[in-house]
């Protein structure tokens, strides 16, 4: 993550079944997060955090990380399709700093 609000990478794909660890490491000097979910999800999570700008996470699908901190999210993708992936700091997801997970069904070769 960085202050360019860009994450690299910004797509990633996987296959459905796999359990993918993110280390997610913010090399910017601004708070930022990694949060998965559907997209009315974190437009709705973004839209609360403009109110409660200093909330804190630590759940299954986030983290909140200050500047130098890296730390992960453990998530199995168990349906195929798009699931996106966001920093909800305030105006950071309008500037862009958004990226997709792309679940393919198909079977490992």
């Amino acid at each position: 993550m960085t202050d360019a609000m860009r994450f690299a990478p910004a797509e990633i794909a996987v296959r459905k079944g796999e359990t993918i660890r993110f280390i997610v490491r913010n090399s910017g000097q601004l708070r930022h997060e990694f949060v998965l979910g559907t997209g009315k999800a974190l437009k709705e999570h973004a839209d609360l955090m403009k109110k409660f700008p200093l909330m804190v996470h630590e759940e299954g699908n986030m983290v909140s990380l200050l500047p130098g901190q890296t730390g992960n999210v453990i998530w199995q993708f168990t349906r195929s399709g798009k699931v996106p992936f966001a920093c909800l700091q305030p105006g950071h997801f309008d500037a862009g700093m958004k990226g997709l997970v792309s679940v393919d069904s198909a079977k490992k070769k």
